[in-house]
C-alpha cells in the first residue's frame, strides 16, 4: 500500500523516526478510521504524528482499529483520543473533530462523572462500570444515556502508565426498554391493586397464592395469603366445593364460571363466618410449554346486588300474593251485594226482607269502603303525604274510641275484652283520628286472629315519660320467621295463607307508619304458633293540661237535622251511582235532576237554578274542573254550593278543585252523614 504526499513528506523532514523507511502497517487495515488517521493532520494534537508514537500505543491502536467492539484509548499527559469505526456512533456530532483530541475536551460534560475511574486506570487500576448513567451532549442537546465499560491501564516497555484504553458499550436502548417494561409492569400491577373486581394469582397444583388485590383482601378480610396455599390461606373454605373447582381447572385446563355462588368467610379473626356472593372465573395459566402452571382469579363480589335482587323477588311475589288477596277480599263483599241487589230486583222480597238485603248491601259496600281507604291511606303514608292534625289529647279517651269502634266485632266473636286504662288521665300530642285508627286496627287484629270465645286484655300505662298502650290475646300466635317482618307491607298474605281471617295484610305497616309519625315505637311479641300476640304502642308524653272539651265522635245518619227542601243536581256519567244518589236525596225530601255530561249539567243548570251541584271529575266531554268553572261563570248559578263527588283523593285533586271554585270535595262512597252536612250548609247559606 502506498503512504499518501503528507507521510513521504515527514519521512524525508524525520529520517531518524522508527519505520521511516517503509509503510506504518498498524494503520492499513483500521477501516475507515484506520485511512482517516493516515490522512489526518496531526501537526495540532497532543499525540503528534503516528511515527513518533510508541510500540505500546501502536500496539492498541492496532488492536482496537482491527475490533468490532466500540473501543478508544486516551494517551500522553494530555490524554489523546484515538477510537475505532465501532466507537463513532457513541460520539455523535462529536466525530470526526474528536480524533487525536483532548480527552477532557471531547468529553468534557460527562468528565466529573468519568474521571474518578480515568485516574484510578492510570494508576494500574482496570475498573469496570456496569450501566453508568451519563447525560451527554453529543447531538447538540442533553441526553440521558447508559454504558457498560472498562478502563484499562496501558504500559509502555518500562512498566510506565502512559495511557489507558477502554472498551465499551452503550446500553441505552436497553435501560431505556426495562425502564418502560418496569412502568408497564408497575401501572399493570398499580391496575391489578386498584382494580374494583377480586383478582388474584395461584401457582402450582397446590394453589399457593403469588398475587392478590385489594379488592381481593377485602373480600376475605385483611390477612397475610402470599406465600400460603389456599387451603392454609383460606382453611375455612374447605368444604365449600372451591379447593375442587381449583384441582379441576388445574387439572383439566379448562376454565370455570361461577355466578353468585355463596361462600362463607372469616373476615375478622376469631369472627363468624359471613357468607358473601361471588361473580368469579377460574382461568388456567399456561407456561410456554402449553402446560398449566397457574390459575387466574377474577370475579366480584356481588353481595348487595345478590340481596337486592333477592328483595326484589320477594317483592314481587308479595305484589302477586297481594293481588290475588285484594282480588279475594273485594269478592268477598261483592258476593253478597251481588245477590241482595238481585233479589231487590225480583221485587217479589216483603218489607222485612228488603229492609235485610239492604242492610247487607250497606253493610258489604263499608266493608268495601274501609278496604279502599286503607289502601289511600297506606300510600299516602309511605309518600309522606298525611298532614297530621295533632292536638293534646288523653290516651285513656282515645283508647275508649277505638274500643267502642272494635266492640261490635268483639262481641260477634264472643271475646272477654279485659280494660286496664292508666287511673289518671295519659296526655299525649296527636291526630285523634289517627290514633283512635291505630288501636282499633290492633284490636280488630287481636279479635280476627283469636279463635271465637277468646281473651283479649288491653293496658294503659305511663313508665318514664312514655304512655304505653299494649294489647294481648290469647289467639294464633305467630310464627318466629314471620315475626321480624310483622310490621311490613303485605305480611298478612305469609302469616296467613289460607286468607281464611280476611284483610289485605297492610293494617300493622299503617299502624306502624303512623305511630312513627307521632313520634313513637310499635313493638310485637309472641312466643309462637297458639301461643297468642302482644302488640305494645309507645308515645312521648306531654306535660298534664286542663282537658279539651269533649267532642263528639262520629254519629250516624238520624242524629242530622233534615236539611229541608233543596234543589239538587247530580252529574256523574255513572248512570247507576248517579241514580241511586238522586233516590237517597229524593227519600230525605229534596228535588232531585240528574245529567250524565258537562254539556246537559250546563243546560238544565241554567234552566233550574239548582241550590247544590254534585258533580263528578270524571265526565266524558270535559272533566269536573272545567264543568265548575263554566257553572261559576253562569250569572244564575254564582251563589250555588258546588260539591266535587268523586273517587280521586289525593291533596294535589283538592287543591285543583278549590281553585276550579268548589265549596266543598267528597270522596266517593261518600258518607251520607257527610251529604247532609254540606245540603244542611247549603240550606242555612240559601
Amino acid at each position: 500500500m502506498q503512504e499518501d504526499g503528507r507521510w513521504s513528506d515527514q519521512a524525508a523532514l524525520h529520517p531518524d523516526l522508527p519505520d521511516s523507511a517503509g509503510p506504518l502497517m498498524f494503520l492499513s487495515a483500521g477501516g475507515d478510521m484506520g485511512a482517516m488517521m493516515r490522512a489526518h493532520d496531526w501537526s495540532a494534537s497532543p499525540l503528534g504524528h503516528p511515527r513518533a508514537w510508541p510500540q505500546a500505543l501502536r500496539t492498541v491502536v492496532g488492536l482496537l482499529l482491527n475490533s468490532k467492539f466500540p473501543m478508544f484509548v486516551a494517551w500522553g499527559p494530555e490524554l489523546g483520543f484515538l477510537y475505532n469505526d465501532s466507537y463513532r456512533e457513541i460520539l455523535g456530532d462529536k466525530h470526526p473533530a474528536a480524533l487525536g483530541g483532548r480527552f477532557h475536551d471531547i468529553w468534557s460534560e460527562i468528565w466529573p462523572d468519568i474521571s474518578p475511574l480515568i485516574e484510578r486506570a492510570l494508576r494500574g487500576e482496570a475498573t469496570y462500570a456496569d450501566r453508568l448513567y451519563l447525560v451527554m451532549n453529543r447531538h447538540g442537546y442533553d441526553e440521558p444515556t447508559w454504558f457498560t465499560f472498562s478502563y484499562s491501564p496501558v504500559r509502555d516497555e518500562t512498566g510506565a502508565i502512559p495511557g489507558m484504553y477502554c472498551a465499551v458499550v452503550e446500553v441505552t436502548d436497553q435501560v431505556l426498554a426495562e425502564q418502560y417494561r418496569d412502568e408497564e409492569n408497575e401501572r399493570l400491577r398499580g391496575l391489578f391493586a386498584q382494580a374494583p373486581g377480586i383478582m388474584a394469582v395461584l401457582r402450582g397444583p397446590e394453589h399457593v397464592f403469588e398475587l392478590t388485590n385489594q379488592s381481593y383482601m377485602q373480600l376475605i378480610g385483611h390477612r397475610a395469603i402470599v406465600g400460603k396455599r389456599a387451603r392454609d390461606a383460606l382453611p375455612e373454605i374447605v368444604g365449600q366445593g372451591f379447593l375442587e373447582l381449583l384441582d379441576r381447572v388445574y387439572t383439566t385446563g379448562e376454565p370455570f364460571v361461577g355466578h353468585a355462588l355463596p361462600v362463607r368467610l372469616q373476615r375478622e379473626p376469631d369472627g363468624p363466618l359471613d357468607e358473601r356472593y361471588v361473580d368469579f372465573v377460574y382461568q388456567p395459566i399456561r407456561d410456554a410449554n402449553g402446560q398449566v402452571n397457574g390459575i387466574f382469579v377474577e370475579g366480584s363480589d356481588v353481595t348487595d346486588r345478590k340481596l337486592v335482587e333477592d328483595e326484589l323477588r320477594a317483592a314481587n311475589r308479595q305484589k302477586d300474593q297481594f293481588l290475588a288477596m285484594l282480588a279475594h277480599e273485594l269478592r268477598n263483599p261483592l258476593a253478597p251485594i251481588m245477590t241482595a241487589a238481585q233479589l231487590l230486583k225480583l221485587g217479589r222480597l216483603d218489607v222485612k226482607s228488603t229492609a235485610n238485603a239492604s242492610e247487607i248491601i250497606v253493610r258489604q259496600a263499608e266493608h268495601m269502603t274501609d278496604l279502599v281507604n286503607d289502601l289511600l291511606d297506606v300510600s299516602r303514608v309511605t309518600r309522606g303525604l298525611v298532614t297530621l292534625e295533632k292536638e293534646e289529647l288523653d290516651l285513656n279517651a282515645i283508647v275508649a274510641a277505638a274500643v267502642e269502634q272494635v266492640r261490635p266485632l268483639i262481641d260477634t266473636r264472643r271475646h272477654a275484652l279485659t280494660l286496664q286504662p292508666s287511673d289518671r288521665p295519659v296526655h299525649v300530642t296527636g291526630d285523634r283520628t289517627r290514633l283512635v285508627q291505630v288501636i282499633s286496627n290492633i284490636l280488630n287484629n287481636a279479635a280476627k286472629y283469636t279463635a271465637p270465645g277468646g281473651r283479649i286484655a288491653l293496658a294503659v300505662t305511663v313508665d318514664d315519660g312514655q304512655a304505653t298502650v299494649a294489647v294481648r290475646d290469647n289467639g294464633m300466635g305467630i310464627a318466629p320467621e314471620v315475626l321480624p317482618y310483622i310490621f311490613d307491607l303485605f305480611t298478612q298474605a305469609e302469616r296467613t295463607p289460607d286468607r281464611s281471617q280476611g284483610g289485605l295484610g297492610i293494617g300493622l305497616a299503617l299502624v306502624k307508619s303512623l305511630v312513627g309519625l307521632h313520634g313513637g315505637t310499635v313493638q310485637a311479641r309472641s312466643d309462637g304458633l297458639g301461643q297468642g300476640s302482644e302488640f305494645s304502642i309507645s308515645l312521648p308524653c306531654c306535660a298534664a293540661r286542663p282537658p279539651a272539651q269533649a267532642r263528639d265522635v262520629g254519629g250516624d245518619a238520624a242524629t242530622v237535622p233534615d236539611n229541608g227542601r233543596l234543589r239538587v243536581l247530580v252529574v256523574d256519567d255513572n248512570a247507576d251511582a248517579a241514580q241511586m244518589l238522586a233516590a237517597l236525596l229524593e227519600a230525605h225530601g229534596h228535588v232531585v235532576s240528574v245529567e250524565y255530561d258537562g254539556r246537559g249539567a250546563l243546560a238544565r243548570a241554567r234552566a233550574e237554578h239548582p241550590d247544590v251541584l254534585l258533580l263528578d271529575i270524571g265526565l266524558p266531554d270535559m272533566d269536573g274542573y272545567e264543568l265548575a268553572r263554566r257553572l261559576r261563570a253562569q250569572p244564575e248559578n254564582t251563589a250555588a254550593t258546588l260539591v266535587a263527588l268523586t273517587g280521586y283523593g289525593q291533596n294535589q285533586d283538592r287543591e285543583d278543585a278549590q281553585q276550579a271554585g268548589f265549596d266543598h270535595y267528597l270522596v266517593k262512597p261518600a258518607d251520607l252523614n257527610e251529604v247532609n252536612e254540606v245540603l244542611a250548609l247549603a240550606e242555612a247559606r240559601r
